[in-house]
């Protein structure tokens, strides 16, 4: 028997008022199980809104430019067994014509109400306010913005009373503050005497003079971790340490271990063993363990280890984050590992499970290269790239053997992190990987 439910926002992280960019149906549409519903888009990513049961749509309670938070019903769905094309449309209960006066005089605004006739629903004409001004809620020095917009601000450092939102009743928008800091870096750059080169402009030109060309816009996450990637990348002091490990040990009990793994429907790549070195590395060494105070004047160690693993989707690297992986087995993580990547390539992640990260790896082993300098991850202090592995000559006891080399690149905050401290961290992941038994010490 066909039942209503309705379907709310998910755990969507620390969020609040995130952005409806898109909704994909309406009421009377079929929709079947998993069906995309709507797309949310923060600071950090979109996210689609997938149905949990099939059936039919009855009511769509959102709109595009809406801001939703966890918990909010987003459609009433009717579910249950197939429903007929022609129970698509709303039953409406007919009523008489409401009892609305049309005296204007005075006298009859002054009277009491007539009383209604027996067997008739008298209907009160809804009255819409005025637009509400924002503004009168609030003192007139307190900005408005959404707390998301002050946590970017935050982030920035940049002050919300300085700027003049363009938003509705001059709320300011995550757009006004990138145009501020733009502003403030090149009035910097270009404003002041000194041996700094000056930033030019952006160059303007008509490429198509030069031969065939075809515009391809860029997706929503490429924009969102453009935005992130310029803002980590111009913010923090990069430096990169190279260094390789051989591998050649680690490979073969990875071989090994394939059929246990696939007992639980996984596979035990090289990234899993990654994951565990990096955390044992992580406890050897606190301060990558680690994050600088939004005001820079402090660093927030912690205690647990949450590992993010990037992973190259259609529309752009996302990166998930696996949680309290120093309590987890190899198996279990390969495990995890899957699921989490499957679902970043159909987009089905949640926010909260790209949020919370300690330390990122990006592997780019399964493609080729055999160095690159990654972008850290704020509010990160450290992150590691994995080149693909080869068979060097290594020399030992007088004579040169085959060993399976891996190299990778560390880039950290040189805020927080010297070179010699980055080296010993090398260091610390070659000997673990090795010989991956020190993992048990």
């Amino acid at each position: 028997m066909a039942r209503l439910i309705e379907i709310i926002v998910p755990d969507i992280g620390d969020f609040e008022e995130v952005d409806v960019i898109e909704v994909l149906v309406e009421a009377g549409d079929q929709i079947a199980a998993e069906d995309t519903l709507l797309t949310l888009e923060t600071d950090k990513a979109a996210m689609e809104i997938p149905a949990s049961e099939a059936g039919l749509i009855r009511e769509v309670r959102v709109a595009v430019g809406d801001k939703i938070s966890r918990g909010d019903v987003i459609f009433v769905i009717e579910a249950g067994e197939a429903i007929e094309e022609s129970s698509a449309k709303e039953s409406v209960r007919e009523m008489e014509p409401p009892l609305v006066s049309t005296e204007t005089n005075k006298e009859s605004t002054e009277s009491p109400s007539p009383q209604p006739k027996p067997g008739r629903v008298q209907e009160v004409p809804k009255k819409h306010p005025a637009p509400l001004d924002a503004t009168l809620l609030k003192p007139a020095d307190l900005p408005l913005a959404s707390p998301a917009v002050r946590r970017f601000s935050r982030e920035l450092g940049v002050d919300l009373s300085q700027i003049e939102g363009s938003g509705p009743s001059h709320r300011i928008l995550k757009e006004d503050i990138q145009n501020q800091v733009k502003a403030r870096m090149k009035e910097k750059l270009g404003g002041e005497e000194g041996c700094g080169a000056k930033v030019l402009p952006w160059p303007k030109i008509d490429f198509s003079r030069f031969g065939g060309t075809r515009i391809e816009a860029l997706s929503r996450i490429q924009k969102l971790s453009g935005a992130n990637l310029h803002r980590n990348w111009s913010m923090i002091p990069h430096v990169t340490q190279h260094d390789e490990a051989d591998i050649t040990d680690m490979e073969a009990f990875r071989k090994e271990s394939q059929s246990a793994t696939a007992a639980r429907g996984a596979k035990m790549t090289p990234l899993v063993f990654l994951i565990k070195t990096c955390v044992a590395a992580l406890k050897a060494h606190p301060r990558f363990n680690a994050s600088l105070s939004g005001d820079g004047e402090s660093l927030v160690l912690k205690s647990y280890f949450h590992i993010g693993v990037a992973v190259d989707t259609p529309d752009g690297l996302l990166v998930p984050v696996l949680r309290d992986c120093d309590q987890k087995s190899l198996i279990d993580l390969a495990v995890e590992l899957k699921d989490l990547s499957a679902r970043a390539r159909k987009k089905r992640l949640t926010l909260a499970e790209m949020e919370g990260g300690c330390f990122t790896i990006s592997s780019l082993g399964g493609i080729g290269g055999t160095a690159f300098t990654p972008i850290i991850n704020a509010p990160e202090v450290a992150i590691l790239g994995v080149s693909r592995a080869s068979i060097k000559a290594v020399y030992s006891d007088g004579v040169f053997i085959p060993r399976l080399i891996l190299p990778f690149s560390l880039s950290y905050d040189h805020r927080v992190i010297d070179g010699a401290s980055a080296a010993r961290f090398t260091q610390t992941l070659s000997r673990l990987l090795s010989d991956v038994r020190r993992l048990l010490l």
